[in-house]
C-alpha cells in the first residue's frame, strides 16, 4: 500500500506529495490533545492512578523537558511554531528526502504542535505518563520517536553515501 499521491506542482510537472508526514503529524496532534483533555477533565494536578500497569500522574509543566526553565511556556510555544516553519521549509527545499525522514518529521512536527498548542493556550503543558525519565505526554513520546527515526535516517544516509563514495573511488 502506497501512501503517496501524485499531484501537479506549480510549474505543471508531476510531483509527489508525501502523505506519511501529514498522516503521522495529524494523528499525533489529535491523540495528544484528546488524551490531555481527558486528563484535565478527570484528574486533579498531582493525582495518580494506575491503568493496565501504567502509572498516570497529572503534572502541569510551564518549562521545557525535565521541567527546566519553568515559567517560559509561551516562549517555548513560539519556539515550537518556528520549529514547524523550519521543518516545512526544509521539506520543500532540503536536499535529503525519503519516507523515513518524512516519518521522523511527522512525529517531530506532531509533537511540537501538540505541546505548542498547550503552551500558547495555557502557558504550560499537561504531562501524565510516568516513566523512569519523568512524566511525559503523547507529544513528548512522538518527539522521542521522531528523534530516533531521524537518527536512523541519518545513519542509513551516512552508510549509503559512504558506500557510494567507495564505489566511485578509483
Amino acid at each position: 500500500m502506497s501512501y503517496t499521491l501524485l499531484r501537479l506542482s506549480d510549474n505543471g510537472q508531476e510531483g509527489r506529495c508525501r502523505m506519511p508526514f501529514y498522516i503521522i503529524a495529524i494523528v499525533v496532534v489529535v491523540l495528544d490533545q484528546l488524551t490531555k483533555a481527558a486528563v484535565r477533565m478527570h484528574m486533579e494536578v498531582g493525582e495518580t492512578l494506575y491503568c493496565w500497569g501504567i502509572e498516570f500522574t497529572r503534572y502541569e509543566n510551564s518549562g521545557m523537558a525535565g521541567s527546566l526553565l519553568q515559567g517560559y511556556g509561551r516562549l517555548f510555544g513560539i519556539v515550537a511554531v518556528l520549529f514547524v516553519i523550519g521543518v516545512t521549509y526544509y521539506r520543500k527545499y532540503g536536499e535529503m528526502k525519503g519516507k523515513l525522514l518524512d516519518c521522523a518529521f511527522g512525529f517531530l512536527v506532531g509533537g511540537a504542535i501538540g505541546n505548542g498548542i498547550d503552551r500558547l493556550l495555557f502557558g504550560q503543558v499537561t504531562d501524565f505518563i510516568v516513566r523512569s525519565g519523568g512524566i511525559l505526554n503523547v507529544a513528548d513520546h512522538a518527539i522521542e520517536a521522531g528523534a530516533l527515526l531521524f537518527v536512523a535516517f541519518a545513519l542509513v544516509h551516512w552508510f549509503k553515501s559512504g558506500r557510494a563514495a567507495k564505489r566511485s573511488a578509483p
